[in-house]
C-alpha cells in the first residue's frame, strides 16, 4: 500500500546517479536511526566479479541482474520489517516510480514513502564527473527524468544535505516544539510583515540554480553572495558596474522563468490568510517582476501592500525595507511582527524595531537572532485581539 511520507514506515530514497540519494539517505538513517539499505552497497561487491561484459551495460543479462538486484533489496527489507524495523532504502528505484508491477512488489513491503531527489541534467553529470566512479563510466547518457508517477516528496539536489534533510522531516512530522511560553505569544500586533522567499514559498532550489548559473555565465564566485539581499547589491559586490548591470537583467530573466518547482512553505499561505489585508504587507528583496512570478508560482494571494527592491535605495540588512513597509500599513515598526528566514532579513527587521519570528529551511536557529524560531509555520495562526493580533498555536 502506498502512503502520506507521516505514516510510513518505509522510507524510500531514489533518484538517478548523482543526484545525492546515498547522501541523503545517510543522513536520514542517522537523524532517525532507523536501518539504511542502499542497492548499490549491497549487490555491487558481487556483481563486480562477475566475468565477461560489464554488468551495468545493456546485455543478456542486464534485466536478470536488476530484478535480482532489486528482489534481493526487497528481501532483506522484508525480514528488517518483520523485527520491527522501518527500513530506508535507497535506489534509482526508475521502475518503481513508474508504477506498475515494479511499484507493486515495492509496496506489498507495507507503507512506503518515496523521497525522490531530482536535478538538471548539468548538474548529474558533473557531479558523476567529479565522483569519478567506475560504475558510471559504463553508463549511457541519462535521458530526461520522467516525472515520477506515485505519490512522492520531490527534494532537489541544488540543495544542502542540511536542507533537504530539513524538508524530508518537515513532512515527517518532525520539528522541533514551539516554545509557548516565548513572549511572543504574550503580545499583539497592529500589522505583520511576510518575507517572500524562504518565508511564503520554498524558492531555494530556482534560486540556488539562478545565482550558480549566472556566477558560471559571468565568472564571478557565488561565496560572496548573501541570501536575503537584494541581487542588484549583492552583484556590486562582485562585478564592475557596466557588468553588474548587464548581470541583474540577465538575473531577472533567469528569476522570473525558473519558477516550475516553487511551492508554498506548509502553513505559510493559512497564517496569511488569517490576517485581513490591512494588517499584513509582503517585504521581499527580489524585483517586481521576480517576486510576483513566485507568488504566482507558489499560489501566493498578493496583499495590497508589498515593497520590494524596486522601492528603496538600501536593502536588506538595512531597515529600510521594514521601515517602509511599515508605513505603508501606517502603523509603528514597533508594533510591528516580522516573519524571515534569513540572517540579513532578521537583522534588518531588528534594526526596524520590529520584533521577528524566524522560519528554518534556509539558514538554522544560530545564524537567526530572531525573538522565536520555529521550523513549521503550520501550527501557527493569528486571532483578533482588542485592537490588534496575537500569534497563537
Amino acid at each position: 500500500m502506498q502512503s502520506t511520507v507521516e505514516s510510513a514506515s518505509t522510507i524510500v530514497v531514489a533518484g538517478v546517479a548523482g543526484s545525492g540519494k546515498s547522501t541523503l539517505g545517510k543522513a536520514l538513517a542517522r537523524r532517525l536511526r532507523r536501518p539504511l539499505l542502499d542497492l548499490d552497497t549491497a549487490t555491487n561487491p558481487l556483481l563486480e566479479r562477475l566475468e565477461g561484459p560489464q554488468w551495468n551495460t545493456a546485455g543478456p543479462r542486464t534485466e536478470l541482474i536488476r530484478d535480482g538486484r532489486y528482489a534481493a533489496l526487497r528481501s532483506i527489507a522484508r525480514e528488517l520489517i518483520d523485527l520491527d524495523q522501518s527500513p530506508i532504502l535507497v535506489a534509482p528505484f526508475t521502475r518503481e516510480l513508474a508504477g506498475g508491477d515494479d511499484w507493486n512488489a515495492l509496496t506489498e513491503l507495507g507503507d512506503i514513502a518515496v523521497v525522490y531527489v531530482d536535478g538538471s541534467p548539468e548538474l548529474l553529470h558533473c557531479r558523476r564527473t567529479a565522483r569519478g566512479e567506475s560504475r558510471d563510466a559504463h553508463r549511457a547518457p541519462d535521458a530526461p527524468a520522467p516525472v515520477p508517477t506515485v505519490p512522492h516528496l520531490r527534494v532537489d539536489a541544488t540543495l544542502s544535505t542540511d536542507q533537504q534533510l530539513f524538508r524530508v522531516l518537515r513532512h515527517l512530522g518532525i520539528v522541533a516544539p514551539i516554545d509557548r511560553g516565548n513572549d511572543i505569544f504574550a503580545a499583539t500586533f497592529d500589522a505583520v510583515m511576510f518575507d517572500l522567499d524562504g518565508t511564503l514559498v520554498d524558492s531555494t532550489a530556482a534560486v540556488h540554480r539562478s545565482w550558480d548559473r549566472l556566477a558560471r555565465e559571468f565568472g564571478f564566485d557565488l561565496d560572496a553572495i548573501g541570501h536575503g539581499m537584494p541581487a542588484a547589491a549583492s552583484l556590486a559586490l562582485v562585478l564592475d558596474p557596466d557588468r553588474a548591470a548587464a548581470a541583474l537583467v540577465r538575473m531577472t530573466e533567469l528569476e522570473t522563468t525558473d519558477v516550475s518547482d516553487i511551492v508554498p512553505i506548509p502553513g505559510a499561505i493559512e497564517l496569511l490568510n488569517s490576517l485581513p489585508d490591512t494588517a499584513k504587507a509582503v517585504v521581499t528583496s527580489g524585483s517586481p517582476p521576480i517576486a510576483h512570478a513566485r507568488m504566482a508560482a507558489g499560489g501566493v494571494p498578493v496583499p495590497t501592500r508589498v515593497v520590494t527592491s524596486a522601492d528603496i535605495t538600501r536593502g536588506k540588512p538595512d531597515p529600510e525595507p521594514f521601515l517602509l513597509g511599515a508605513a505603508k500599513l501606517g502603523v509603528d515598526p514597533t508594533r510591528c511582527l516580522v516573519i524571515e528566514d534569513a540572517p540579513a532579513g532578521v537583522t534588518a527587521a531588528k534594526a526596524a524595531g520590529c520584533t521577528v519570528l524566524a522560519v528554518g529551511g534556509t539558514s538554522g536557529p544560530e545564524g537567526l537572532d530572531a525573538d522565536l524560531y520555529v521550523e513549521s509555520l503550520s501550527p501557527l495562526r493569528f486571532e483578533k485581539a482588542g485592537d490588534g493580533y496575537r500569534l497563537v498555536l
